[in-house]
C-alpha cells in the first residue's frame, strides 16, 4: 500500500517517521559506537546545512559520493536526500577507468570522498 501512495514514501519518509516515533532507538551500531535516530538525524541535519551552504547544493543537483563502508556515509546520504539531490554511489575500491566512467555517467558536478580516498 506505501508503494501505491501518492506522493510515494520514500526511505527518508521512514527514517523521519522513526526519528519521530523513537528518537533514543540505536539506528547504527559500528565497531564500539551507538548511534540514535537523533543523533543521525541531527548530524544529518548538520551535513545538509554544510553542503548548501558552502558547496550550493540543492534539489536536483546530483553528487557522486565516494565514501567507505562508515556511519558518515548514512548521514550525507540522508542529508542529499533532504536537498533533494539526486546521488551516485560510487564503489569506493573502484579505481582508474572504471571510477572516470562511473563519474562520467553519474553527471555529477561535486564528488564527497573522504580524506583517504
Amino acid at each position: 500500500r506505501r508503494l501505491n501512495r501518492r506522493p510515494a514514501v520514500t526511505l527518508l519518509d521512514v527514517f523521519q517517521e522513526h526519528v519521530r516515533r523513537r528518537p533514543r532507538w540505536p539506528l547504527i551500531l559500528f565497531q564500539e559506537e551507538v548511534y540514535t535516530y537523533e543523533d543521525v538525524d541531527r548530524r544529518s541535519n548538520r551535513a545538509a546545512r554544510l553542503f548548501a551552504r558552502r558547496l550550493g547544493l540543492g534539489a536536483g543537483r546530483p553528487v557522486a559520493v565516494f565514501l567507505p563502508n562508515h556511519p558518515t556515509y548514512v548521514w550525507t546520504w540522508l542529508a542529499l536526500a533532504k536537498l533533494g539531490c539526486p546521488m551516485a554511489c560510487l564503489n569506493c575500491n573502484v579505481r582508474g577507468r572504471a571510477l572516470q566512467h562511473a563519474l562520467a555517467a553519474a553527471g555529477a558536478t561535486v564528488l564527497l570522498s573522504s580524506p583517504g580516498e
